[in-house]
């Protein structure tokens, strides 16, 4: 079963473009459902779920019946279920909830990191040094966000999504742990990197190309229509979540540059295994 997260964002996609395309406002809709303006773009950018009752009052005001409707009510009650991490509902933070189903439904994911490796392909030791920094008292809570970050690895080897990583070198050479920790994350990494729907490049310090970011942004896509594409950004204490067709085009060239301007697949494995190698001996 598709997560309710997605089914939501698909269901406020379908009704934005029958909005549209009878020609109405966010505000006629509103008007017709008795709500703010507001409701109608929650429900739009698919934050809020929406009762089969309203909806069919929005069917009916676009002018939408048939096939079309039947499958927006099956969204809709979709939309309504809980989904696979609602038991870690009080461990997430809110804005980290919505990513963490899409992340599970995306069919693709662009992955860019410059300073640590991204979280599902993080090993145990890698990530227990991450939360090791936290204080005594919230021991609890640190064990919960390591059992959460290391299910989510899974991902990695369910083969259900193709998964494009780019990072930068100082990912790599960033000790994290020990340096038989960094061995072993970095080891993982050229495993990983053999599977079918796998790709890590490597953007390297003496890259050809000034192309680069500052910032880490991950790009989650549904199917082949990357008119549903989400841009994913995240800083200290809030994420943000980008679909605009600006800011998604933007991204994705961004993305482009970086993977052109990076080692290809084979160059950047052998350039990972070269820097646990000097791990290994006590060089970085």
């Amino acid at each position: 079963m598709a997560n309710p997260t997605i089914q939501r964002r698909r269901l406020g996609i379908a009704l934005k473009r029958a909005r549209e395309a009878a020609g109405k406002t966010q505000e006629d809709a509103a008007q017709v459902m008795d709500a703010a303006s507001s409701k109608i773009s929650r429900i739009e950018q698919g934050v809020s779920g929406l009762r089969l009752t309203d909806l069919g009052i929005l069917l009916d005001f676009y002018g939408v019946s048939g096939p079309e409707a039947d499958s927006m009510r099956e969204m809709a009650r979709a939309g309504r279920q809980r989904g696979r991490w609602s038991s870690y509902r009080e461990s997430l933070p809110t804005w980290f909830r919505q990513y963490i189903d899409l992340e599970g439904d995306a069919t693709e994911i662009h992955w860019y990191h410059a300073e640590i490796i991204p979280g599902i392909l993080q090993t145990e030791g890698y990530v227990r040094t991450l939360y090791g920094a936290l204080p005594a008292e919230a021991a609890e809570e640190a064990e919960k966000q390591i059992k959460i970050r290391l299910e989510r690895t899974a991902l990695v080897n369910a083969g259900t999504s193709d998964l494009l990583f780019v990072l930068s070198e100082s990912a790599l050479r960033r000790a994290v742990g020990s340096p038989a920790t960094m061995v072993a994350q970095l080891d993982h990494l050229v495993e990983v990197s053999k599977r079918s729907n796998v790709i890590i490049q490597v953007l390297p310090f003496r890259a050809d190309s000034y192309t680069t970011s500052s910032f880490p942004f991950i790009v989650l896509r549904f199917g082949s229509d990357s008119s549903s594409d989400v841009i994913y950004t995240e800083d200290y204490r809030d994420a943000t979540y980008l679909d605009k067709y600006e800011d998604v085009k933007a991204y994705n060239r961004l993305w482009d540059d970086l993977r052109a301007a990076a080692l290809g697949p084979v160059e950047s494995a052998r350039l990972i295994a070269r820097v646990a190698s000097e791990f290994k001996e006590g060089r970085s």
